[in-house]
């Protein structure tokens, strides 16, 4: 139960980033179509991008850090095995030279995901 609450509090607080992204104008993002399951009951994604989290404004960077901060290392642990789970997720990683150890948060809106990556 604790993974989901914090799975739902990370996905509350991002619901913006997609935003603050294309409103930068980010030009590193990632985002790749998704073929789309069978109809399934749960959210579907459609597409996946990746953020760097130096690429995002300076208050939306310090809200990942403040939730980053509070997130057990075992919630960021499972969070890393679900996108390991999911290869077209993993897939996109591995084409920008990232792994999920370095994914420090996610947004799921409106069919996209959105991955935050940090560098070690």
């Amino acid at each position: 139960m604790r993974i989901l609450t914090a799975s739902v509090i990370i996905a509350v607080v991002f619901l913006g980033i997609p935003a603050f992204v294309q409103a930068q104008g980010v030009s590193s993002q990632s985002q790749v179509p998704v073929p789309t399951p069978p109809a399934q009951p749960s959210t579907v994604i459609r597409s996946i991008q990746v953020v760097d989290i130096k690429e995002l404004k300076p208050e939306v960077r310090a809200k990942i850090d403040q939730i980053v901060a509070n997130t057990s290392a075992e919630d960021l642990q499972s969070l890393r095995k679900s996108i390991d789970a999911t290869p077209e997720a993993a897939s996109v990683l591995k084409a920008k030279g990232l792994s999920s150890s370095q994914v420090v948060a996610i947004n799921l809106a409106d069919g996209v995901l959105t991955m935050i990556t940090k560098a070690a």
